[in-house]
């Protein structure tokens, strides 16, 4: 069965063997190599593989890595990773990616903190984002700009979500905040689009 996911790569190969061979890959210290076995994971699991061999390799090796490639093929793979049981209840091991998440939402990297923004916006699982709400929210008013664009995207994705007036009660009135003060003009656009998507009377009148 294909998963979903925001890339659709198509690959033919998905035997044992290949399993072992990026297991092995992912535990060394090459970049470069971790890079090529997260392609190969990635695609196998598009591709109807589960691969619940690698989980815990990807937890203690690739989780750390500060490579952005490495970093970036990591939340594809948490993408399309299944979350929840056959009951639709979190797996308990989502606690460890919960943490990680976190971590990098406090990165001192830019880039780590903004692709982790927006891949919370593609993000369905209540119960992994709520314990993430400070750190999003600590974001709006961040020095970078690109941080705060993805920070305010992210911030509409959960708003959005059917529990999401729940996670985030003054979304739309924090929104309207930053849109009073932001002075970069793309951050600015993420938040009229919010107050336009979710809340049109604040719209209207920031307008």
């Amino acid at each position: 069965m294909e998963k979903t996911c925001s890339l659709l790569v198509h690959f033919d190969k998905g035997t044992p063997a290949l399993a072992n061979e990026i297991k092995e890959a992912l535990e060394g210290n090459d970049d470069v190599a971790k890079v090529d076995a997260m392609k190969k994971a990635v695609m196998l699991l598009l591709n109807g593989e589960t691969l619940p061999q690698l989980f815990i390799t990807i937890v203690r090796y690739v989780l750390p890595s500060e490579d952005h490639t490495v970093q970036k093929l990591l939340l594809l793979y948490l993408e399309i990773i299944d979350k929840t049981d056959s009951k639709g209840k979190i797996l308990p091991e989502m606690i460890l990616i919960c943490q990680n998440l976190r971590n990098n939402l406090q990165h001192p990297n830019e880039y780590i903190r903004g692709v982790t923004l927006r891949f919370l916006c593609r993000l369905n699982e209540a119960e992994i984002i709520e314990p993430l709400i400070p750190s999003i929210l600590a974001n709006l008013e961040h020095r970078h700009p690109f941080i705060r664009r993805n920070a305010i995207l992210a911030v509409m994705a959960i708003y959005k979500l059917p529990q999401g007036e729940q996670l985030l009660v003054d979304a739309p009135e924090m929104i309207e905040k930053v849109l009073s003060t932001e002075a970069d003009q793309s951050a600015k656009r993420n938040a009229f689009l919010m107050l336009f998507t979710c809340a049109q009377d604040r719209a209207v009148i920031t307008f």
